[in-house]
């Protein structure tokens, strides 16, 4: 016997699927192929699905760390770990744009994840002022200064 079931045994309909709210999304991304950049023993870079610019990845720990708030002095190695492949990658696809590293202050994602994105904004999923903001404003919190707060 098969251990999903696909329909209630007493009643023969179909069970509704049940879809996960969007804010977990990077997990299902974190294991996508087709996503997937590069990944270690610490974490997984993927490209972002609505890149805000010509070149937009993201770096996950595969530590289960939901914010910034979660962060303390002993992952303090992770984060430095995390902005060392974002640099990487995003420096290797850049071609001398200019770059910036960090995350935003209050993340909609259920997953801490650092943005590496070049400047030049450069993208039709960059829609409405809030998109722009989230990446030009104080709202956009810098790696090295993320590092520095903990």
């Amino acid at each position: 016997m098969s251990k999903i079931k696909r329909k209630h045994e007493d009643e023969g309909q179909s069970k509704p699927y049940k879809k996960k709210h969007w804010s977990l999304g990077l997990l299902d991304s974190m294991t996508d192929p087709d996503l997937i950049v590069e990944e270690d023993d610490l974490v997984t870079v993927i490209k972002d699905k609505y890149p805000k610019a010509k070149f937009h990845y993201l770096v996950l720990p595969k530590e289960n760390i939901t914010n910034l708030k979660r962060l303390n002095t002993s992952n303090i190695e992770l984060l430095k770990h995390i902005h060392k492949c974002g640099e990487k990658i995003i420096k290797k696809a850049a071609g001398g744009r200019k770059i910036r590293l960090g995350y935003h202050a209050v993340a909609s994602m259920s997953r801490l994840h650092l943005h590496a994105i070049t400047q030049d904004f450069d993208s039709s999923c960059l829609k409405t002022k809030k998109h722009w903001n989230s990446f030009t404003t104080k709202f956009f919190v810098d790696s090295e200064g993320a590092m520095c707060v903990i």
